[in-house]
């Protein structure tokens, strides 16, 4: 048995004693996600436009994520819609900055391993890169997209009869406290990854400017901060989502009532 089989059997029985049978669908929309990146990438393989084969696999990420992760249908509905306005401001933002920034294609820091092999692939280099962004934010949007609307959705199973200001408020303020800790773990993981490469900076001892100017690093850090962008759009949205769901919900009842009491 390989390591990545052990551990990912590791995280199947850890998943499903703490979250039993969600646990199981959680580690199920994995599969399905790994299965729909591998797919996209065969089609940008065969030259399929990457940004538009990135569009409709988000789409299809951010729907096994949210629907197999929750539990609730009116808040993994909501989840979903928010997050695909999310998903299309995100690319209406990262297509002119990767324009403005040009760090597509490969860093000097990828010579020796790429020395005698060709990287003339007929593929767009910069819609590559725009598509590595795009794909870099889809876990934030839909951590912090479903995260809001199951609070919210918890909320009103406690207090049904909650006004839409104060549940609005607390959607701001559930947002305030996930902010924090998803920053956090894009931050580290970030760093985390990068380490070896902020050791090779520090051994051919890189000039600030050089570390600033690094295609590599900046590539990174984009992503990082597209996702952390992501995560503060998503809030708002998913908060208004939810209230405005609630709001024509209870007109609905309302107005079910008041014909039946004309009747």
């Amino acid at each position: 048995m390989g390591t990545i089989t052990a551990l990912g059997l590791l995280l199947l029985i850890a998943m499903v004693v703490v979250g039993g049978g969600q646990g199981l669908q959680a580690w199920l929309s994995l599969l399905f996600n790994f299965g729909a990146l591998f797919f996209a990438m065969v089609l940008m393989a065969f030259h399929f436009s990457p940004v538009l084969v990135t569009l409709i696999t988000g789409v299809m990420v951010l729907a096994m994520t949210i629907f197999l992760g929750g539990n609730d249908s009116n808040s993994t509905l909501v989840a979903f819609y928010a997050s695909i306005i999310v998903l299309l401001l995100l690319v209406v933002m990262i297509i002119p900055v990767e324009h403005w920034a040009q760090i597509q294609g490969f860093g000097q820091e990828d010579s020796e391993d790429l020395e005698g092999m060709s990287t003339v692939l007929g593929i767009n280099y910069l819609d590559i890169a725009i598509s590595t962004a795009i794909l870099s934010t889809l876990g934030a949007i839909a951590e912090a997209a479903i995260a809001i609307a199951a609070g919210l959705a918890e909320i009103l199973a406690q207090h049904p009869k909650i006004p839409l200001k104060n549940l609005q408020r607390a959607g701001f303020k559930v947002g305030s406290q996930i902010i924090g800790t998803t920053f956090n773990t894009l931050f580290f993981g970030f760093f985390g990854g990068f380490l070896a490469l902020f050791i090779w900076f520090a051994g051919v001892h890189y000039s600030l400017g050089q570390i600033l100017n690094d295609k590599i690093l900046v590539g990174e850090v984009l992503m990082v901060l597209f996702s952390m962008t992501a995560v503060i759009i998503t809030i708002p949205l998913t908060t208004w989502a939810t209230v405005t769901w609630e709001r024509q919900t209870r007109q609905h009842a309302l107005k079910l009532k008041n014909e039946d009491t004309k009747k």
